[in-house]
Formats: C-alpha cells, structure tokens, sequence
C-alpha cells in the first residue's frame, strides 16, 4: 500500500482562510462584544489565538480567547475522574462572568463526524450556559454522524472515509500546512 500526502492548503492559503473567518465572525456578531474564542485542544487553540490576533488588527478591539479540554468528554477513550477544563488562558475583562451568556466561538483543526464538538459542546456547557455557540474550523472534510454544522469554514475538502486531513500549524508543529492523505495500493 502507498500513502500519498498532497498539500491542499499552504501557509498563505490557511493566513487567507483565517483573515475570511476573521471578517465573518466580525459581521455575523456585529463586532466582538460579548464574544469569547475558545479552541479545542491543541490546534483549535492556536487557531483561536490567530483569529484574536487578527481582529485585534481589524477592529482594534480585544477578542478574548481560551482553550477547551474535552479528553473526558470524548466518547472514544475511557475516562475516569475529572471533567472539563477552561484554562486561565481567558484574556478576560476583570469581573467577567466567564462564558456565560456569552457568544462562544469554538475552534477546531479539522471537522469530520461531529463527535468531537458534541464533546467540546457538553464540556462547554458544564462550565456555564452560554448565550449561543458558533463552530469555525479550518477545515470541514463531511462524514457527519451528528447533525453539526459549522459556522465558519476556512475550506471544504470533500474526502473518502479512506482518506485523512492532517493539519500543521506553526506554534505546534514548526510550519503551515493542511494535507489529504491518501492510501492507495500498488500495481
């Protein structure tokens, strides 16, 4: 069997993506106000530092942003103990009430069956009772097993089930890169 790793999103391309999303959280929210960035671990972390980063440029405002840890909410590993976890990484204003009654703008890598955001969700709500959650990914390859749909896409990627999206972000892995991996057999 041969894998075959094409690139379908370079360092621009994903800067491009992510300047987009940026544009469109702004106008579906009508600013950042009330609104808090939170990404799933790992990469969805890095992401939502991005878009913060990149609003502040727009707007001049401060996105508050966070990072979500579901490892115990997921429903593909045992887990015992502990529940969800918002790190102190919220940029928050002092006296904020965290992510209630907040727009809660959740940032995953790659979204494919929809189980790790059913998980990001339960987690979220366990921490408070946000006012609306939106979903931006970098990129949406289908499969749906859940009804879940995101609000914001960097770039579709039809695929086989046979076929695997890998992201590359600079913070984590030393470069900006999002790949189909293939298996194919040989002849």
């Amino acid at each position: 069997m041969v894998t075959e790793k094409n690139v379908i999103m370079d360092e621009t391309a994903i800067r491009r993506a992510l300047s987009r999303i940026a544009h469109e959280i702004l106008e579906k929210n009508k600013g950042i106000d009330n609104c808090l960035l939170v990404g799933i671990r790992t990469r969805g972390v890095y992401l939502a530092q991005r878009i913060a980063e990149r609003i502040k440029e727009i707007e001049g405002a401060t996105a508050p942003y966070g990072e979500l840890d579901i490892t115990h909410y997921r429903d593909d590993r045992k887990s015992g103990g502990e529940g969800a976890v918002v790190t102190s990484n919220l940029t928050l204003p002092a006296g904020d009430s965290g992510i209630h009654d907040k727009t809660v703008i959740l940032f995953d890598d790659v979204l494919y069956t929809g189980r790790t955001i059913r998980a990001a969700m339960d987690a979220l709500m366990d921490c408070g009772r946000p006012r609306m959650i939106q979903l931006a990914v970098l990129a949406d390859r289908g499969h749906r097993e859940l009804p879940i749909r995101p609000d914001y896409v960097g770039k579709n990627v039809p695929t086989s089930r046979h076929e695997q999206i890998e992201v590359a972000l600079k913070e984590y892995d030393g470069k900006d890169e999002v790949y189909i991996i293939s298996n194919r057999e040989e002849r």
